[in-house]
């Protein structure tokens, strides 16, 4: 499995210390325990990328990774956390909301689920935020190892079919597993498209 020539750039903790960047950024997303850093390593093909932990919610920061010249690599903080105060979560959740709908560079979210599970409301919930502001985004189902690919395939289809009223197309979809690396080709193909339209002022 090649790398990619992914390096940490810095961790904001808010909005302003973002940097200034001019390439693409790709931002992944998702509730807490979904397997992001997992996901996100196995991406890179480098295992500590971003770090992983056994404690929901360890991600309480943008982290912003370079992948080469040409695109950027974006962590961000999972939404739901449970175990976190309300005024901490509430400062989390105007972090993520002022990044994804004002942050200029962002060509698109991926937004991590669990395909274990049929569709749990606080994704859902997200999805439809993501759509009312217009904010562009693909599907990424992840620990598809840990189930059958029948179970996967329907969850994913009952996820569909909650949010199909909600838009005109249904959102790219793939499907991933950290530990086989399944959907590491087309996650990184679906981002080199994106990263040449962008390039070619589409």
């Amino acid at each position: 499995m090649h790398t990619l020539a992914a390096k940490f750039l810095i961790s904001a903790p808010h909005l302003d210390s973002c940097p200034a960047l001019e390439v693409p950024e790709f931002a992944f997303i998702g509730r807490s325990n979904v397997g992001k850093s997992s996901l996100l390593n196995m991406l890179a093909g480098v295992k500590a990328l971003a770090k992983v932990s056994a404690t929901p919610g360890h991600t309480q920061l943008i982290n912003f990774f370079t992948v080469g010249p040409t695109w950027t690599l974006v962590d961000l903080p999972g939404y739901g956390y449970a175990l976190k105060a309300r005024t901490e979560r509430d400062r989390f959740q105007q972090m993520i909301a002022g990044y994804l709908c004002g942050r200029a560079s962002l060509n698109c979210v991926f937004v991590l689920i669990d395909s274990r599970h049929e569709p749990q409301t606080i994704d859902l919930e997200f999805v439809g935020w993501l759509l009312g502001e217009r904010v562009p985004f693909a599907l990424v189902f992840s620990k598809a190892d840990k189930v059958g690919p029948g179970r996967v395939q329907a969850n994913i289809e009952l996820f569909q079919a909650k949010i199909a009223p909600w838009c005109e197309e249904l959102p790219r979809v793939f499907i991933t597993s950290a530990e086989t690396r399944a959907g590491r080709p087309e996650l990184l193909a679906f981002i080199r498209e994106r990263v040449a339209s962008a390039a070619a002022g589409e």
